[in-house]
Parts: C-alpha cells; structure tokens; sequence
C-alpha cells in the first residue's frame, strides 16, 4: 500500500508541477513579468490546499476505485486478490433476494424522492418569507438557519427524544391530549422514514434558504415594479420574474440536496440502528465495509452508487440546463 502510495504521489506531483511548468512558461514567452510573480505566488498559496486534497479526497477514492475489483477483507490487508467483477455479480445478486440490499435502494428512493421536494420548498418559502423588510427579518434569519449549524448527531439525538415510544414523548404528549394513544414512530415501518425525512428536512432547508436569498438579492427590482404596472398579481410575479431569476440557484440547490440526500447516514444510524425498514444505500455500504470488514464489496457499492448519483446530475443539468 505504501508503494502504492508513493507511486501515485509522484505522478500527482508532476501533473501538479507540469501545470505551474506550463503556466510560467506562458507567462515568460509573453514577457507577462508580472504574471511571472503573481503566478507562481498563487500556486504557492495553493499548495497546501491541493496537499490536503490529495490524502485526504483524490488518494481514498482511487484506492476505493482500486479495490472494489478485489477481494480485500479488513483484517487481512497483506491477502488481497483481482476478482474482476465478482463483486459486482455479488451486488446484483443480493440485490435480487430482496434482502437488506433491496430494502436499503428502496428506502434510499423514499428518503431522496420525499426530502428533495421537501427541503427545497421549505427553503423557498422562508426565503421569500425573510427577504421582506420588515421588523425582526433578521432574527427570523437567525431562527430559521440555527437547525444548520448544530451537529447532526445532536439533532438526532434530540429527535429521537421528540418521537420517543412511551407517553412521556413529546409528540405522544401532544396526541395523548387528544385521546390517542401512544405509538413507536421509529419502530413503526410506516411512520419511521415519514420521521426521518421530517428532521432531515427541517434541518437542513436553513442552509438553502440563505442561497435563495442571495439569488433573490440579485433580482432587480424594477422588474417588479414593471410588473405590477402591467397588472400582475402576486403569483404571476413570483413565475415571471422571482422563478425566472432563482433558475439558476434552484438548479445548484436541487443537484447539491440530491446528492445529500443519497447519501443519508447519520440519522437512521442513531435513531433506528440497522434495521430494514430504515437502513439507507450508504449505512448498508459503511456496515458491509467496517462492520462486516468486506471493503472490496463495499467499494464496489460505493462505485456504483457513484455512478448512479453522477448520471442522475447529468440528467438534472440537462434538463434544467439554461441554454434550451
């Protein structure tokens, strides 16, 4: 692995110095002396951010490319064998006995097809909510974005106490108000992932909704003025004008909440642990790769999983894509 390693440090080394060689020589072919300087203070600068992003991101997602098409078991690292794509027929086998592989794509879907839409027009709405000047705007701002920057971990922890089983939970206290009685939202395959894309949603739509409001902001505003001048109402200005200037941010904020969204971990993994109703495409790759010790699997999962995400953006972007 160190060879490996190596190897494939000094290959990296020179594109890396290939690129500043190239990008110097330019410069002095045009006799851009200026340029000279501020060119390689520039990938001075950026050295270590590229250091960084080479061990920690570029070098573990060419090892997991490398080894999905092993056999590598965890505890024996010095035993690894090429099996082709075995691994892979091993997927698309599981896959078919309807087990936990099955039930993991299933809920994965149901997570990413109910949180996206969720998430996104929670994050519209207190967008165009907080962008009105009015008193208290900016606390509401503060309000509305706090969810985000609390630990996940914590989030769950404290939701998990919200759909606590007994009747001492806080939303079984609210219900038993009205004579009904106390129910396991996370034990109940019904209401367990409806949970889960409830929090993920309330969450995280903070986040968003600071973008919306950057994108609002660059909305001039005399075209409302002009609208309203013709005779618009509310709603023919919100898909004329507001729709028309948000394409483009609605475009970034649906790809970056997709690809979050497949990759849902944390919340199932501490509110429910691994059970079938609730285990996601991500917990099933990190419990066959560290629980299991299988990391040649889980890497083929994980490239597929790359895959699938990867050419559902493509789709995404072109779709939505400006230039139609």
């Amino acid at each position: 692995m160190l060879k490996t390693s190596l190897i494939i440090l000094v290959l990296f080394v020179l594109a890396f110095g290939g690129f500043v060689a190239y990008d110097l020589a330019t410069a002095r072919k045009r006799r851009e002396v200026y340029r000279v300087k501020s060119t390689a203070t520039a990938y001075l600068m950026l050295l270590p951010a590229v250091a960084l992003a080479f061990l920690f991101i570029l070098l573990p997602i060419l090892y997991s490319l490398g080894y999905a098409f092993t056999d590598y078991y965890l505890l024996r690292p010095n035993d690894i064998n090429f099996i082709q794509l075995q691994n892979f027929k091993d997927f698309f086998a599981e896959l078919s006995t309807k087990g936990t592989l099955y039930n993991a794509i299933k809920n994965t879907l149901t997570f990413v097809v109910g949180v996206v839409p969720l998430q996104i027009g929670l994050a519209l709405l207190l967008a165009l909510f907080v962008n009105r000047q009015g008193i208290g705007s900016k606390i509401f701002k503060v309000c509305f974005f706090a969810p985000v920057v609390i630990s996940l971990s914590v989030t769950a922890f404290l939701w998990e106490q919200i759909l606590a089983p007994g009747p001492n939970g806080l939303l079984n206290s609210i219900i038993g108000m009205f004579g009904m009685a106390p129910h396991d939202w996370l034990r109940d395959p019904k209401t367990a992932m409806p949970c889960i894309i409830v929090l993920s949603a309330w969450q995280g739509c903070g986040y968003q909704m600071l973008i919306f409001l950057s994108g609002l902001s660059n909305i001039r505003k005399d075209l409302y003025e002009a609208a309203a001048l013709d005779g618009a109402n509310w709603w023919r200005k919100f898909w004329l004008v507001t729709w028309v200037g948000l394409r483009s941010t609605f475009v970034y904020i649906l790809i970056t909440v997709f690809i979050g969204a497949c990759r849902i971990l944390t919340q199932p993994m501490l509110m429910t642990g691994y059970m079938d109703h609730t285990v996601t495409l991500s917990y099933y790759m990190y419990n066959k790769g560290y629980t299991e010790r299988w990391v040649g699997y889980s890497s083929a999962v994980a490239l597929l999983m790359t895959i699938f995400i990867g050419g559902i953006t493509l789709i995404q972007r072109r779709i939505f894509r400006e230039d139609k």
